[in-house]
Order: structure tokens, then sequence, then C-alpha cells
């Protein structure tokens, strides 16, 4: 098991309040796979990437619409921090915790 897998609980600072969101990670080599959980529904987790204990990925959103965010964030034990960049929408802070 990586340092990095696991479930998160995590929260996007957005300009919508804070979105609330648990992400379950599942490492293979320098790639890994999951899923994004939160008040808007559920999204698989594309295109994710392991670079040391740094996590990148994408996210097909559907509410409030449309729009595929493109994910960046680095566990340091049990916390996560990182940023969501929604296109032209910009970037907003992540941060999080291990759970499970």
């Amino acid at each position: 098991m990586s340092a990095v897998d696991g479930t998160w609980e995590t929260v996007v600072k957005s300009p919508l309040g804070d979105q609330k969101s648990t992400i379950t990670v599942k490492s293979d080599g320098n790639s890994w796979t999951g899923t994004s959980s939160g008040q808007m529904g559920s999204v698989e987790i594309t295109d994710g990437t392991l670079d040391g204990n740094t996590l990148n990925w994408t996210m097909a959103m559907t509410v409030p619409m449309p729009m595929t965010l493109t994910c960046s964030a680095t566990v340091d034990g049990d916390t996560i921090t990182g940023s969501i960049g929604a296109g032209a929408f910009g970037s907003f802070p992540m941060t999080g915790s291990r759970v499970a």
C-alpha cells in the first residue's frame, strides 16, 4: 500500500461555498484510480498520476454545470492539501485528512 492510498475527507473553498467530498485513492505504480463523492454526486477519477506523494487527476463534473476539473494535491502523513482547477473560473484550495 502506498502512502497516498486510502479514503480522504476533503473541503474545497469554492465560490459556491465549502464543497465537501470524500476521495478514495488506490495507487498502482505511477498511476491511481478512485472516486470523488460529495454534495454534487459521485464522479470517477480520470487520468490519475502519482509523483512521489503528489497526486494529479481530472474529474468530469456535471453539476451545477458540465466542466472538467484539473486537480493536484500532496499527501503529508494523514493530511492532504492541493488545488482544484475549474478552467475559466480559476483554481480553488483543497484541504483534507485521511479517514481510512
